[in-house]
């Protein structure tokens, strides 16, 4: 029961894990938008769980306020991996203009700062180009174009 490395513990946090996503999708059905938001921002740290994304895609186009989208973007676009990014590409694919503004006032607070955030971003979105899902695959193509408009303010010296 006490073992550090073993099985045991990786369970636990298994078990951990899960019980903070069922709490944070219920918190994303809430009818006050912040509950919402604040239930996006956890979420973004447990995308890697594939009971968070769907809840997760739903936060990010999220019907009753814009705000949550915004929040939600951000949370999972500062992961800066392909998880985070494929979130936002599925949602670029199927978005309305409004809630793609939102989406694309976050891309630009995340990824307007350091030129090597961006070229991964760019990079990770080639590669999602080929990406049996036709939404990842749609929404990588709009995502990259995005990221290739903006000029990081610092690059490598």
């Amino acid at each position: 029961m006490t073992e550090i490395a073993g099985g045991v513990g990786k369970q636990v946090d298994r078990d951990r894990r899960h019980a903070a996503v069922l709490a944070l999708r219920e918190l994303g059905r809430s009818h006050d938008y912040r509950d919402r938001a604040d239930a996006g921002h956890g979420l973004a740290g447990f995308a890697e769980m594939p009971e968070a994304r769907g809840p997760l895609l739903e936060l990010v186009l999220d019907p009753g306020d814009t705000f949550v989208t915004r929040v939600t973007v951000e949370a999972v676009l500062r992961r800066k991996d392909r998880i985070g990014l494929a979130v936002v590409a599925s949602a670029l694919a199927v978005t309305d203009s409004n809630h793609s503004d939102w989406i694309h006032t976050a891309i630009l607070d995340v990824f307007s700062i350091f030129s090597e955030d961006r070229d991964n971003a760019m990079q990770l979105c080639e590669k999602m180009l080929r990406d049996t899902d036709d939404r990842v695959s749609l929404g990588a193509r709009q995502l990259h174009e995005i990221l290739a408009e903006i000029d990081p303010v610092l690059r490598p010296v």
